[in-house]
């Protein structure tokens, strides 16, 4: 672990480049929330620098002048580690570390680092672990030399600090070993999902320290870890609620997304990111209170893009509303965003309202239909009490025609979301002796859609 007590907390200097494609402020920002990844990991920054460049210097990120400045104000504090904003190459931080006596990483690494601490589970450990031997096989010659000098600290966490003699071949040996491991846990876990194939599934996505976890726990009244930090959850979380008094729904807390978030990363925690994409609905989570909120709303849209989940609806949920103290721009999200919810999940203000919308939303997708089919299929009549809300149930006899014996049957009514409704009728539809009938009456919201789409 990160040793943090006032005379072994390791120091930082932070750098940033403004270009052509980025402003000032906007770098400034990036770096406020550099800083507060720096200190999630246990460290203290000393310094920030920034550098204008008209495009990146391909040999050292920020030109050979900027990194002798930096070395000037590594040996004035006394800085253990420097940390770009941005990845660098492996050929940069070799050129970089050359000349400077202190730890380089880059925004990749910090945050694996943080995971890496975060980590509880065998998961998420293992999940961890193969996105952090990914990072480092690319620089495993000058990484490994580095920690054999023992320095220790952020940075050098999980697999580093045990495998310092191990070759490029032993950690692809370590690397598919992993992604066996995590193989077999995204089977478990598809089976898991299967269990509860029969429940709407709900979300809750956002920006990291959103404030996702506290919404997690004033909607199921229970206790989940919720920390004023960043990545304070890794693992997925997921809890039943009711809603209306008998609407059981699953509702899932999972890792926050930021900006730049490593690709690895994405891919090594598939199967808890797995949470997302198999959802009904996502609850996207948003800390209003943020200056830059609007672009944490695209961050996390053009992650769930990349997770293949940008079909599944959303809702958007601003948060921290009692904490904003901009009254005219509560009033413009209000009319820009007029199907949201505004919430404050610590107070509990707006919860009530939110349940009351997601119990709206999840029914208006119902679809009512009155089966007929025989008593002689109990595993169909199961799973119609199982994926949908039986409303009545009737078994009797048909009619005798043509001399035929009268079959005894079960006709059930019953209501079910549009994703269970296409599979039970295929079965039922699928029996030599039974049928569906739309109950179009009572489900006039889910009609009008379907037509529309037809349209």
């Amino acid at each position: 672990m990160i040793a943090t007590s006032p005379d072994t907390t390791e120091t930082a200097i932070i750098v940033g480049v403004i270009t052509p494609d980025t402003s000032r402020w906007a770098v400034r920002d990036n770096l406020n929330e550099l800083e507060q990844l720096a200190r999630t990991a246990g460290a203290h920054v000393v310094e920030r620098v920034t550098q204008s460049r008209t495009r990146i210097d391909p040999a050292t990120f920020i030109g050979s002048g900027k990194v002798k400045e930096v070395k000037r104000l590594v040996k004035q504090h006394n800085a253990d580690l420097v940390i770009f904003d941005d990845d660098l190459a492996p050929v940069q931080v070799r050129n970089i570390e050359r000349k400077m006596d202190a730890k380089l990483l880059d925004r990749s690494g910090l945050i694996l680092d943080i995971f890496a601490g975060r980590a509880q589970t065998a998961a998420a450990k293992t999940q961890v672990e193969l996105a952090q031997l990914q990072y480092l096989r690319t620089r495993l010659t000058r990484r490994w030399t580095h920690l054999s000098r023992q320095k220790g600290g952020i940075g050098t966490k999980g697999p580093g600090e045990t495998q310092i003699e191990t070759d490029r071949r032993l950690i692809d040996k370590r690397i598919a070993t992993l992604r066996e491991k995590l193989e077999k846990i995204d089977q478990q876990r598809t089976t898991q999902r299967k269990a509860r194939h029969g429940y709407t599934q709900v979300s809750l996505v956002g920006y990291t320290n959103a404030g996702k976890s506290t919404l997690m726990n004033a909607m199921a009244d229970e206790s989940v870890l919720a920390e004023d930090q960043l990545f304070a959850t890794l693992d997925a979380t997921t809890r039943n609620i009711t809603l209306g008094g008998t609407e059981e729904v699953l509702l899932s807390d999972t890792v926050g997304f930021i900006r730049k978030l490593p690709h690895r990363l994405i891919e090594s925690f598939k199967s808890t990111l797995d949470e997302v994409r198999t959802s009904d609905l996502l609850l996207h989570v948003i800390d209003v209170t943020h200056p830059r909120f609007e672009d944490h709303m695209r961050v996390v849209d053009e992650t769930l893009d990349e997770l293949d989940a940008q079909d599944i609806p959303r809702l958007l949920v601003f948060n921290k509303v009692d904490a904003l103290d901009d009254t005219h721009l509560l009033r413009a999200l209000r009319r820009d965003y007029p199907d949201a919810e505004f919430v404050s999940a610590l107070r509990g203000i707006g919860v009530e309202s939110l349940k009351e919308e997601l119990l709206a939303r999840i029914r208006a997708d119902y679809v009512e239909r009155t089966a007929v089919l025989p008593v002689t299929e109990p595993a169909l009549i199961a799973q119609i009490h199982r994926d949908a809300d039986v409303l009545t149930e009737e078994y009797t006899y048909t009619d005798e025609e043509d001399g035929a014996a009268p079959q005894a049957i079960a006709r059930i009514q019953y209501r079910s979301s549009e994703k269970y409704d296409q599979r039970l009728t295929e079965r039922i539809e699928a029996l030599d002796f039974g049928h569906t009938e739309r109950d179009e009456s009572n489900a006039e919201p889910a009609v009008a859609r379907a037509d529309a789409s037809a349209a």
